[in-house]
């Protein structure tokens, strides 16, 4: 019989290796979903000349399940479980407190694994005043013998305001040592949900929610939903870096980088099931406050992105905050030139889908919006 603890070093120096080799890719490779396009930047916002707005009476704020933001931004999940993770993640913390604006950790399945790793994780000890944290466990999970008090203890031990559980069954079907299973999971959100205290969301990795996808969760007890589309990085050519040469992973893995639905139509699709009372975060290759805008203006209540911020982060905590003031004054702009006093206001603005004419949302082929 093995030892215990040899078999947990082991797991630990695994789930270590493979957390700073995502961070080396993202940050070096091109992990890009080949080249296709978010599905936001086709789409245009109506200008107006003459706005009837003062640029100081724009108010970007938005509240999210009770917590207010200064902007609908939120830094994406990205990492944690090293040394290295927990100081970028620390550096976000603070960037994203000093701007008023969320944050969402990387899997916490690490702290599930080893608890030391609890540290890595702690975004509210760097920043006491983060306005919203989202905390972050995979769904398949539960198929891999994680307990609803094993998935209560990782939130509260951090103190997060929201669980994402999220989807990622193509990045797990390349991932080298990827959870594959995932029969039976949808029968398992109710309990789950019950037995937490805090808000639930799905949330995507990097592949979209279609329509059958889209109806599939909004039947299920849950707060929201982040798209994390097409267009961003592909999680599936990430694994594909990782996987051995020749091996089907790795190959695979390349050819179905741009597999999924691109953000733009995931976030029309997810407002519809949903209904407009509850959240829709856009993301997938958010880049841009115009990406943020016209998500918004297409049913999304916030935004959220990752590798610029990583990016940013990898540098400096300034440098963090430079590039999300950059992107709340984009905001406020655009706001400003459409006559939008505020995101209520940005949500009515005419958009002109790619290839067509200039139409309300009532009116255009994704169906009502709000």
């Amino acid at each position: 019989m093995s030892d215990p603890s040899q078999d947990k070093a082991e797991i630990d120096a695994m789930v270590a290796g493979r957390k700073d080799a995502h961070l080396d890719l993202c940050l070096e490779e091109d992990v890009g979903s080949g080249g296709l396009a978010a599905g936001l930047g086709g789409y245009l916002l109506e200008y107006d000349a003459l706005p009837e707005v003062d640029l100081d009476q724009v108010d970007l704020s938005v509240t999210v399940c009770g917590k207010t933001l200064r902007a609908p931004i939120v830094i994406g999940a990205m990492t944690g479980g090293t040394k290295r993770a927990g100081e970028i993640n620390a550096r976000l913390a603070r960037a994203a407190a000093r701007c008023g604006v969320g944050m969402a950790l990387g899997s916490q399945r690490a702290m599930i694994v080893d608890p030391s790793l609890r540290d890595t994780f702690a975004a509210r000890d760097a920043a006491p005043d983060l306005p919203l944290l989202f905390g972050n466990v995979g769904l398949v999970q539960l198929n891999y013998g994680v307990t609803h008090a094993q998935v209560q203890d990782i939130i509260s031990s951090v103190d997060v305001d929201v669980l994402n559980l999220h989807l990622n069954a193509l990045q797990e079907a390349i991932q080298p040592e990827g959870d594959i299973r995932f029969a039976g999971l949808m029968e398992q959100v109710p309990a789950l949900v019950e037995a937490l205290d805090v808000p639930v969301f799905a949330k995507e990795v990097g592949a979209g929610v279609g329509p059958r996808a889209a109806a599939k969760l909004a039947e299920l007890p849950l707060a929201g939903i982040e798209v994390s589309g097409v267009g961003g990085t592909s999680w599936a050519k990430v694994e594909s870096f990782r996987a051995p040469d020749e091996s089907p992973q790795r190959v695979v893995g390349r050819r179905l980088a741009g597999f999924g639905v691109p953000t733009g139509p995931s976030v029309r699709y997810c407002r519809k099931a949903f209904g407009p009372d509850r959240v829709v975060v856009a993301s997938g290759g958010i880049r841009t406050g115009m990406d943020i805008a016209v998500a918004i203006a297409l049913g999304a209540d916030v935004g959220a992105l990752a590798r610029p911020l990583l990016e940013a982060a990898d540098e400096s905590e300034d440098r963090a905050v430079a590039v999300l003031e950059t992107l709340i004054y984009e905001l406020k702009v655009i706001c400003f030139c459409t006559g939008s006093v505020n995101l209520a206001a940005l949500r009515r603005v005419m958009v002109r889908p790619p290839g067509r004419g200039w139409v309300g949302h009532a009116e255009d082929e994704f169906g009502e919006g709000r």
